[in-house]
């Protein structure tokens, strides 16, 4: 897809920018591709079938229930108890250990900025806060106002992999973040696919590209700081589906590298 001269996506962090994070949540598997990261060929402690046929406490589920799983990792090891020994969440539902999520962290120059309010759920009331920043007509401004983080983790059961602030937003520290593509795409979620676009398009998107392994008590902490802001953000303590990959010609051709 040609975004033209003009459509450029962000390539400075956020925090050194206008917009603010407003929201964090994650997808059930990878929603973005990463060959040797996260394909098709990445590996976790379930049958992907698991997520339509049964709850992961082995209930059973209703088929409009089903959650749609994304690429994996390619860390998980069955014989390595880290990523096969139960984790007993507190905050977090619908988790496993061993298994990939990819975390979204949306930001916006017209959130509620450094009020009690900046976190809230669904995410577009939170990217939508105040009037007369963004601007999805003439002049379109969105991928300027609207940036999204996203860092892809296998979820693992060792506090060598402690994480302490992952509600704040995406890890830039040693091997974290380091490997980045930018762009400008959409939304996702799968409510978007290859034919239902998003209106809120374009946006920036800084994506890393490596696959992290994080702590279960990472994630759990995250759910309890989630909790305890004014907006009840219950609605994103699980995991969301993951859209399909993004077809080759919808792709923006702006990509940039970090």
């Amino acid at each position: 897809l040609d975004a033209g001269e003009w459509r450029v996506p962000i390539t400075t962090a956020y925090d050194q920018t206008d917009l603010c994070p407003v929201n964090v949540h994650w997808h059930l598997g990878a929603e973005h591709l990463s060959v040797g990261e996260f394909d098709e060929h990445g590996k976790g402690p379930v049958a992907p079938e698991t997520y339509c046929d049964e709850n992961v406490d082995g209930g059973r589920r209703l088929a409009e229930e089903c959650t749609r799983l994304g690429f994996r990792c390619h860390h998980y090891d069955a014989a390595d108890p880290k990523f096969t020994t139960p984790y007993e969440w507190k905050h977090c539902t619908n988790m496993i250990v061993g298994e990939t999520y990819e975390v979204h962290w949306p930001h916006s120059a017209a959130g509620a900025c450094g009020t009690d309010w900046q976190y809230q759920t669904p995410f577009y009331d939170g990217v939508f806060c105040h009037d007369g920043v963004v601007n999805i007509l003439t002049p379109l401004n969105t991928y300027k106002k609207i940036g999204v983080q996203s860092q892809t983790f296998t979820i693992v059961n060792d506090e060598d992999y402690y994480e302490p602030n992952l509600f704040a937003g995406m890890i830039v520290r040693d091997e974290f973040g380091t490997d980045m593509a930018m762009y400008t795409g959409s939304t996702t979620g799968t409510s978007r696919d290859n034919d239902v676009c998003s209106r809120f398009a374009p946006i920036t998107w800084q994506v890393d590209r490596t696959c992290h392994m994080v702590s279960a008590s990472s994630f759990d902490k995250m759910c309890e700081q989630m909790k305890a802001q004014s907006d009840d953000m219950k609605d994103d303590l699980y995991p969301h589906g993951s859209r399909e990959l993004v077809a080759d010609h919808l792709v923006a051709n702006n990509q940039q590298s970090r």
